[in-house]
């Protein structure tokens, strides 16, 4: 079980690397005011869904102590994020995100991983 909730650990970071990397893909752009929600935030959100949807469940059955409230959290900010990204993505009409509303998704991201991080 060890090895399966490792696995499903590390997508989880793919995910979250998908996620900032498309947003730090973007700073420039949002200095100039034309940044957009590229796909690889959008596909990174939602295999951070996933698989911490998995990976609750994998840990649960294993027995482990789980921190509901972190992971309520860290679901809160997600959701956000998915939102957010999925409402306002660089689709065919190439639409441009206001800096703040950006820069708010960079933070919440940012946050999600020092909370995984720092709240033990």
């Amino acid at each position: 079980m060890d090895v399966l909730i490792h696995l499903f650990v590390g997508l989880h970071i793919i995910g979250i690397a998908a996620l900032l990397g498309g947003f730090l893909t973007q700073t420039k752009a949002m200095g100039q005011g034309t940044a957009r929600f590229v796909p690889a935030m959008l596909h990174g959100a939602l295999t951070m869904l996933v698989t911490g949807v998995i990976l609750v469940g994998l840990n649960q059955a294993d027995d482990h102590h789980l921190n509901t409230v972190k992971i309520g959290v860290k679901l809160a900010l997600l959701i956000v994020i998915l939102g957010l990204v999925y409402v306002k993505r660089d689709d065919e009409n190439g639409e441009k995100v206001d800096k703040g509303l950006f820069g708010l998704v960079g933070l919440l991201t940012m946050a999600n991983i020092f909370i995984a991080v720092l709240w033990t």
